[in-house]
């Protein structure tokens, strides 16, 4: 007898109908399992390791792996602060910027709006942490790489020169943080030149320049930190921010301090880990970060598998499918055949790009070009979060008319202290001093 599986007469197989049906179900969080290793020569280097996390501030660290801790409200979150000229800065990022990012997003949003929201507001709370340590009177700095993993979406904000790579199931890797080493970025070269900075090497008897390249004054070879109040405004706490998709054939993070990647290049860190779980890895990664070059700087790894539930059978990962993109795919559906559709819910290895952007300027990073832009409390500073009256505020738009056919709202606005704080990053302040300086000489 023949059985026909067109009996609702749209003619669609039995079998795809039922594909179609797993696709629309609720999608199941990923399993976490991390590891992390520190070989320490300076005591400058910390982490930030929290499986579980709810999504209100004040409540991040505490709540890790805590049975009240429902997995539909929880994110996790796996950090590295790579201290310089003392570990206070470090030390002050690690207790402050999650609660300052999770600070900076509103309210009772569906998934994918605190999703949309989540770049934004890690770009408020780099800066806000930048700026309360500053009250500090510390000189110390840190570089930042900030991973916050919210279901099968991973964003990375990152400023410095510690580094996030992932690798997916099938091998494929991916660059999820940005160097912000001078020597590495001629548009941050030019971005501090501009801003008052002056960059060179250290000179010797003669005039020959050695070393890499460094901010003067002070001397430091990053572009991007969070303190070094020393240095000046034009170092930044700004983050390049990254937000990728993956599916549910999971993958593995790699983040690490330079001490790590000043020793091993990303194939080699990552050829290590092969067969080993997240622990073993991370082992792994820094043994052979110092037999390689000896034990010169805290050398810090945490490797984070993200895993498919455990129902479910990840696929094996296909041999010579290796390689790097910098580059993601966008919205695999809309490049993938109904045909495909109908042989399953998606690709088993796709990385999506969501969100990418390393800009300095504020006015760019707290702009909302997305509709998550009604969101946000109209009044309150973009930065810092302080409730103002209306028309308290100064736009980040600065000169541009408050309802301009642009930008009919006229915000994002900052408090007085934060619209001082976006000059000083973007030299205004530097300028206008050396205006005042010139016209006070005489002639």
């Amino acid at each position: 007898m023949e059985v026909h599986a067109d009996v609702d007469g749209s003619g669609v197989p039995l079998a795809v109908l039922l594909k179609r049906e797993l696709c629309n179900q609720k999608v199941e969080k990923p399993d976490i399992l991390f590891g992390e290793v520190n070989k320490s020569k300076k005591g400058e280097d910390f982490t930030f390791l929290v499986d579980k996390c709810h999504r209100s501030p004040g409540e991040g660290a505490s709540s890790t792996g805590g049975e009240n801790a429902g997995d539909d409200d929880t994110i996790s979150v796996f950090a590295i602060f790579d201290g310089h000229n003392g570990s206070a800065a470090a030390i002050y990022t690690r207790e402050n910027l999650l609660n300052n990012v999770l600070a900076a997003i509103p309210p009772n949003l569906t998934s994918e709006e605190w999703t949309a929201a989540l770049p934004r507001a890690l770009v408020a709370g780099f800066v806000k942490t930048d700026k309360d340590f500053q009250t500090k009177a510390a000189r110390s700095g840190t570089t930042v790489t900030f991973v916050i993993i919210d279901g099968w979406v991973v964003t990375v904000a990152s400023v410095g020169d510690s580094r996030c790579i992932l690798e997916s199931a099938e091998g494929t890797v991916y660059f999820l943080s940005a160097d912000h080493r001078l020597d590495a970025n001629e548009e941050e070269v030019e971005r501090v030149t501009a801003s008052g900075g002056e960059v060179g090497r250290i000179n010797i008897a003669g005039g020959a320049g050695i070393g890499p390249l460094r901010c003067w004054p002070g001397g430091l070879c990053l572009s991007r930190s969070i303190g070094d109040i020393d240095v000046g405004e034009f170092i930044v706490p700004v983050p390049h921010v990254k937000q990728v998709k993956l599916s549910n054939a999971g993958g593995r993070l790699v983040i690490a301090s330079d001490g790590v990647w000043d020793a091993l290049c990303f194939q080699e860190a990552l050829n290590y880990t092969r067969g080993l779980p997240a622990e073993a890895a991370a082992n792994r990664i820094v043994k052979e970060a110092v037999t390689s070059k000896g034990l010169r700087d805290d050398t810090t790894c945490i490797v984070v598998d993200i895993l498919p539930p455990e129902k479910l059978s990840p696929p094996l990962k296909r041999p010579g499918k290796g390689g790097i993109k910098a580059l993601f795919r966008r919205r695999p559906s809309d490049e993938m055949s109904e045909d495909q559709m109908d042989r399953g819910c998606f690709e088993p290895d796709v990385v999506e790009e969501i969100y990418e952007e390393g800009s300095a300027m504020l006015a760019r990073r707290l702009n909302i070009n997305y509709p998550a832009g009604n969101m946000f409390k109209l009044h309150d500073c973009a930065v810092c979060q302080l409730e103002m009256k209306p028309g308290e505020g100064i736009s980040v738009h600065g000169n541009m008319p408050k309802h301009s056919r642009v930008d009919p709202w006229g915000g994002p606005f900052l408090c007085s202290s934060c619209q001082v704080k976006k000059e000083a990053m973007e030299g205004k302040l530097h300028s206008r001093n050396s205006q005042s300086a010139a016209q006070l000489v005489p002639k």
